[in-house]
């Protein structure tokens, strides 16, 4: 999907990669928006930072679709003339595939890290270094909310980590989870 907006969009959009998960498969996103001389404020969408959150993969994937499918609408081509996009729908791709590769959702929360205990998985959500283990997070290997070993302990949070970092315009970021109903603001926000 992502390399046919891209083909789609040629010359405002283009694929990449943030990076790779704990099993090698690639971290993939695009970046909308019309070339310009200079740097354009940028707005960052990511999704699936949970492998069983399905629906957080599909916002953000609609919104590059819509974004690229009605560029050329003035309020769109504005937008897209003085800001770029940056769209990043599958952080988690290891757990996501093992949640659904049988056909019948596993309820699978993290990535595929293989603790030292034997259990499955780090909570990519968790493993930030902001208040890193603290409330809301277990130090349990087998926990569902387990934050690693330590912060940024998985290739999947550093990849977003240095995404972020390399984008000094960056004005605006969003992470779609499709629990609790919930807006969650920033610290300072």
């Amino acid at each position: 999907e992502l390399q046919g907006l891209a083909s789609t969009g040629s010359g405002f959009v283009s694929a990449f990669s943030i990076g790779t998960s704990v099993k090698g498969r690639a971290i993939p996103g695009l970046r909308i928006g019309y070339p310009s001389p200079r740097p354009k404020p940028a707005a960052a969408f990511f999704g699936t930072h949970h492998a069983r959150e399905h629906l957080s993969t599909e916002v953000p994937l609609l919104l590059a679709r819509w974004l690229v499918e009605n560029a050329r609408e003035p309020r769109v081509k504005k937008l897209l003339e003085t800001r770029d996009v940056y769209i990043v729908p599958l952080v988690n791709p290891d757990g996501a595939e093992y949640d659904v590769e049988t056909g019948n959702y596993k309820w699978h929360r993290k990535n595929m890290r293989k603790n030292a205990d034997g259990s499955t998985g780090v909570d990519l959500n968790r493993n930030y270094d902001f208040r890193f283990g603290g409330e809301g997070a277990s130090d349990s290997p087998g926990s569902d909310t387990y934050h690693g070993p330590s912060a940024f302990s998985e290739p999947e949070s550093r990849a977003v980590r240095d995404f972020i970092g390399a984008l000094p315009n960056l004005k605006m970021m969003v992470s779609y989870h499709t629990f609790s109903e919930l807006i969650l603001y920033p610290w300072g926000g």
